[in-house]
C-alpha cells in the first residue's frame, strides 16, 4: 500500500475523533449523560455518511470518487467518528448500574437505528447517482 493511503486514513481519523469528541460533548451538554445519546447520534450519523459514500462510489455510479477520498471518507472518517467501542463500554456500564432496561434499549435503538441509518444514506448517495 503507498503511502498517500495511509495518510488520508490517519487525517479522517483525526478529524473523525475530533467531531466526534466535539458532537458527544455537545449532545451530552444538550440531553444530559443518563442515557447515551452522543453514542447513538454518532454511531447512526456515521451509518447514513458510510452508507451514503459506498452508493456514491459504488462501481456502477455516476460519480467518479477517487479510491483515496473513498478510504479518507469512509476507513479514515468514519472510522474515526464512529464508536462502536464507546457503545459498548456504555452498554456494559448500564447493565453492571442494573439499567437493564436502558441496556437493552441502547442495544435495540443502536442496531435499528444504525441499519436505518446505512439504508437511508445509500437510498440518498442513489438517489444522487
Amino acid at each position: 500500500m503507498p503511502w498517500s493511503e495511509y495518510a488520508v486514513v490517519a487525517l479522517g481519523s483525526a478529524l473523525g475523533g475530533v467531531t466526534r469528541f466535539w458532537l458527544s460533548g455537545l449532545v451530552a451538554n444538550r440531553y444530559g449523560n443518563w442515557f447515551p445519546f452522543g453514542t447513538l447520534v454518532i454511531n447512526v450519523s456515521g451509518s447514513f455518511i458510510i452508507g451514503f459514500v459506498a452508493a456514491l462510489s459504488s462501481t456502477d455510479s455516476r460519480y467518479l470518487i477517487h479510491s483515496n477520498v473513498r478510504t479518507f471518507l469512509m476507513v479514515g472518517l468514519c472510522g474515526g467518528y464512529t464508536t462502536f467501542s464507546s457503545f459498548s463500554l456504555q452498554t456494559l456500564s448500564l447493565a453492571q448500574d442494573g439499567q437493564w432496561l436502558y441496556a437493552v434499549s441502547n442495544i435495540v435503538g443502536s442496531v435499528l437505528l444504525c441499519l436505518l441509518g446505512v439504508w437511508l444514506g445509500y437510498l440518498a448517495g442513489q438517489l444522487l447517482n
